[in-house]
């Protein structure tokens, strides 16, 4: 009894061992050892000497029970002998997958290494570039002459479409590549802008952006150190090191804010953010001349993007809208023949009902015969049968009644949030059509003098 029940003890042990064990429901050995086994039924016999009667088994069965009980111990055994073969393959397959596995860390953690000293090369690199370049910027401040521009037209414009973009609803609420391209028109107006009305203040401001992004380098470059040395120190760490212990769920905890791909991107950004300033920096000792130029320029052409942008998306919101009506024409139409479906459905199950009455009174009135003609003969067989079958018809009949009526619900969810959507979708067009497109084509532009200002030959 002990090896049975402790077969019971499957819910304790991993889900490997619990499948490679025998599944024992019937803890009674005799039945475990033989579940359909007939081992004969027991004879009456006589005694005449204690004039009594006993059951006795034959000397057949007795035999057949004791080869029955050699073939399982035989059974059992082998069974054994093939669980043991095959937790010593697990053991030796588990040792080598550990083995490679922290093989593989370790040579990660050197390539790791490597590519945080690469970064941090690159780090220090602009660090003294950008050092060079604010030296020079200070040396190069000199006093420049404000540009007359008018942007302040453009710049409500951009913000008013801003703003109606703003009254779009639900879904359709998306960073969009137009609302994507008016953020960077406004800021390339707003740039333009502090350029002409600040050029004298310009020096200064970008000596601080060049000490921020120096600061920027800085930071990254000293977090890639401390980083740098942590894992280097865990490339050395082996089996036998010290310090090394149990922390107990500590693979579970998850304090990472980056990837590789967003890891490097950050270093990346910070260098082209730095490369950007010192380019900026340099530009400031040009000419006034270019500068303005390069302003007019560059909002002639975001304005342009912006409005290819608003047809693009008019374009992709229209043929949203038409294919959500389509859909929901179909999902109407699927509506209507799933209620159809219900309807025959209930209908056949309620056709059930009198063949199973039928069936049920034939069966009620045969218990009703009496002495021997209470006999299990074909006709009961086939009336318990016929019973049997119209349940599980009706069974099944229900069960696609129900996953139909769920069905139906679920279509007349979708056909709600297709409504919805189409509403969503059509606000979105009279928003983007009407009210910024609208603007925007009365919007004041010469392309032979610029978007916005003209430039003044000999005034600089």
């Amino acid at each position: 009894m002990a090896y049975y029940d402790s077969l019971s003890a499957r819910g304790s042990m991993t889900p490997e061992m619990s499948k490679m064990l025998p599944m024992v429901s019937d803890r009674t050995p005799a039945r475990h050892l033989n579940r359909s086994l007939d081992l004969g039924q027991s004879k009456a016999y006589y005694n005449p000497a204690s004039k009594s009667v006993y059951n006795r088994y034959s000397v057949g069965d007795w035999g057949y029970s004791n080869n029955t009980h050699y073939n399982l111990s035989e059974k059992e055994r082998a069974h054994g002998e093939r669980l043991r073969a095959d937790a010593w393959r697990a053991i030796k397959e588990t040792d080598a997958r550990t083995r490679n596995r922290q093989n593989d860390v370790t040579k990660r953690l050197g390539d790791r290494v490597y590519d945080i000293a690469y970064m941090k090369g690159e780090l220090n690199t602009e660090i003294n570039q950008m050092a060079t370049e604010i030296e020079n910027l200070k040396e190069y401040r000199r006093t420049l002459e404000k540009a007359l521009g008018d942007a302040a037209n453009p710049l409500h414009v951009a913000e008013e479409c801003l703003m109606h973009r703003e009254k779009r609803r639900g879904i359709d609420l998306v960073n969009d590549n137009v609302e994507k391209s008016l953020i960077k028109e406004v800021e390339i107006i707003k740039k333009c802008q502090n350029k002409m009305q600040h050029c004298l203040q310009k020096a200064m401001a970008q000596l601080k952006v060049d000490r921020a992004a120096q600061h920027s380098l800085e930071v990254d470059s000293k977090d890639k150190h401390h980083a740098q040395g942590l894992d280097d120190r865990m490339q050395q760490l082996r089996n036998s090191s010290g310090g090394i212990g149990y922390f107990p769920s500590i693979e579970n905890v998850d304090n990472t804010i980056t990837i590789p791909e967003s890891w490097g991107r950050y270093t990346q950004e910070n260098i082209a953010r730095s490369q950007k300033e010192r380019a900026a920096s340099e530009r400031l000792r040009g000419e006034i001349d270019a500068l303005m130029r390069a302003c007019a320029s560059e909002m002639w052409n975001i304005y342009n993007n912006v409005n290819t942008c608003f047809n693009t998306r008019i374009h992709e919101t229209t043929n949203a809208r038409n294919t959500l009506q389509a859909h929901l024409q179909r999902t109407m139409q699927e509506i209507f023949d799933m209620e159809r479906n219900i309807q025959q459905l209930r209908k056949a199950i309620q056709d059930k009902e009198n063949p199973m009455k039928v069936a049920q009174t034939r069966l009620d009135e045969r218990t009703r015969r009496i002495n021997v003609e209470v006999c299990h003969d074909p006709v009961m067989k086939s009336l318990k049968n016929e019973v049997g079958e119209i349940r599980d018809s009706i069974t099944m009949l229900k069960r696609s009644l129900k996953a139909s009526e769920i069905s139906l619900a679920r279509l007349l969810k979708t056909k709600a949030v297709l409504e919805h959507d189409i509403g969503v979708k059509e606000n979105s067009l009279k928003l983007d059509s009407k009210s910024c497109m609208g603007m925007r084509k009365g919007f004041p532009m010469d392309p032979k003098v610029g978007p916005i200002f003209q430039m003044v030959p000999g005034s600089y």
